[in-house]
């Protein structure tokens, strides 16, 4: 759907410098959604796998150069909906660092460095994905979103980052009550989509 250079404004690498590769097609279906505009796979042009490796090294010089292997993240739609094993093994000899990020509702294809799960309710993830994750990225969008957090928290590897993070529109009611709740269960941390407070893709 695109690609493009910038800073990872949210979970666990926040703050670092990222090349996004942002992949169309999505059966999740997210009331909340901010990018509806994935979810048709068929809307967007499709390219090899050697043109998306190219694109990103043209376009992200400094990463190439080996700075912190050089930050890549797979997102959606729902990346996984695509077989990965072909793109993250071209990444991966071409010296870079792979992240996706998922739902986890489809099964695992793929060479990853880092994991983010974030699990949404409108279509669950599968049972066998939910250990491999390094990062549980759960987003609140009312109070009933805490339980279905601590659920996955239960299931993910003792060494699985959390992070609640606030939806967009609803942030300046769903913070407060995000913060209140981390100091209450502190194996939690705060995630905030610094990317839209900076104006940044």
């Amino acid at each position: 759907m695109e690609h493009f250079y910038t800073l990872q404004g949210e979970g666990f690498h926040q703050g670092r410098a990222a090349y996004f590769i942002r992949l169309g097609g999505c059966d999740v279906g997210c009331v909340w959604c901010d990018v509806k505009d994935s979810w048709d796979a068929g809307a967007h042009p499709k390219k090899s796998v050697a043109e998306i490796v190219s694109l990103v090294i043209e376009n992200s010089a400094p990463l190439h150069k080996g700075f912190r292997g050089g930050l890549v993240v797979i997102t959606g739609g729902e990346p996984l909906m695509h077989d990965l094993t072909a793109l993250t093994a071209a990444l991966k000899t071409a010296g870079f660092e792979t992240n996706i990020e998922t739902s986890g509702a489809h099964p695992l294809s793929g060479s990853w460095d880092w994991i983010c799960l974030s699990p949404k309710k409108f279509k669950a993830p599968l049972p066998e994905l939910v250990p491999l994750a390094d990062e549980l990225k759960v987003v609140i969008f009312n109070q009933s979103d805490f339980k279905w957090a601590e659920q996955y928290a239960a299931m993910v590897s003792p060494k699985c980052k959390l992070f609640l993070q606030p939806e967009w529109d609803k942030a300046a009611i769903v913070t407060p009550v995000i913060i209140e709740y981390i100091k209450q269960h502190p194996q939690w941390e705060l995630s905030l989509q610094i990317h839209k407070y900076i104006n940044v893709p």
